[in-house]
């Protein structure tokens, strides 16, 4: 439970710094909606292809391929608006303000890192498909389950050290295992769990958006008599409210978990700064946001 505290605190802290700057959160949003398109962009041509060529052969291949670029896409608008929100965040801590045309102009110059990035991730991806199958074993499910929990672990650590240390794919993936291995991080997800806390939000969040969509689609219903225009009404104002709000959801969760390892990397970094210079472990005082949730 004490993990489960801080984790509110932090998020509390994390969204203080949002509202002071609003361009922190910006990317995030951004992100969303992008994902959306892009999503929908790719979509139509899989899924065109499969009603084209059928399920088997060339339109198989063909949706296959569509199915590996749209996740390729997805990575790639994801790990860019991330990266933003880290070089925000970072700026806001070091310098009191995230500015979001410098926030672009880092994206620029590191767009080739964060290509290799999600290249590599859809690789891991198509991977943990591959290893699953089409069989239900729960040695393959557990080992696709690892391998998935490893990676995004890593990401979460590769992706500052890209953004903040200007590190390449390799230098990133070098830096994180250092981190790791030297147990740079003094505290982990067991100490403050933003994780459960952003979990039990979507939960709440996703629930009462349902229940309100689900009311409103049915208080319409009745309203009109059970009407043609009363369905269509109904179910369309009603999945609305209830996308509103598992995106607001989303949202939450994305700009908190981000802002939660770029503040442990930065804590790491300055670890590892301080051992090199005396060689022993001294007390250093972690970013803000964890030095609140920590006092």
């Amino acid at each position: 439970m004490e993990s489960i505290r801080r984790g509110f605190a932090f998020l509390k802290q994390s969204w203080q710094m949002a509202l002071d700057d609003r361009d922190l959160i910006k990317p995030s949003i951004y992100a969303l909606f992008v994902g959306m398109v892009v999503t929908l962009i790719f979509s139509i041509p899989m899924v065109a292809s499969f009603a084209l060529f059928g399920e088997q052969g060339l339109g198989r291949i063909a949706g296959y391929l569509f199915g590996a670029v749209m996740v390729f896409a997805q990575y790639v608008v994801s790990y860019l608006f991330s990266a933003m929100t880290i070089y925000l965040i970072y700026s806001y801590l070091a310098e009191g303000d995230g500015v979001m045309s410098k926030a672009w102009q880092m994206a620029q110059r590191n767009w080739l890192n964060i290509l290799s990035l999600a290249a590599a991730s859809m690789m891991v991806s198509l991977l943990q498909r591959f290893i699953r199958g089409k069989g239900d074993s729960g040695v393959r499910n557990a080992l696709a389950s690892l391998l998935d929990a490893v990676w995004t672990q890593a990401t979460y650590l590769v992706l500052p050290a890209m953004v903040i240390d200007g590190l390449n794919l390799k230098g990133g993936l070098r830096r994180a295992t250092q981190i790791v291995k030297e147990n740079l991080l003094l505290i982990g997800v067991s100490l403050i769990g933003v994780r459960a806390v952003t979990g039990i939000l979507g939960f709440i969040l996703g629930g009462i958006g349902i229940g309100l969509g689900l009311g409103v689609g049915i208080w319409l219903v009745r309203l009109s008599g059970q009407a043609v225009w009363g369905l269509i009404s109904g179910i369309s104002i009603g999945t609305l409210i209830a996308g509103l709000f598992i995106l607001v959801a989303v949202i939450i969760a994305s700009y908190t978990t981000t802002a939660y390892h770029t503040c442990l990397y930065l804590w790491a970094r300055d670890v590892e700064k301080a051992r090199q210079a005396d060689g022993e472990i001294v007390a250093i005082q972690p970013p803000l946001p964890l030095a609140a949730v920590l006092s």
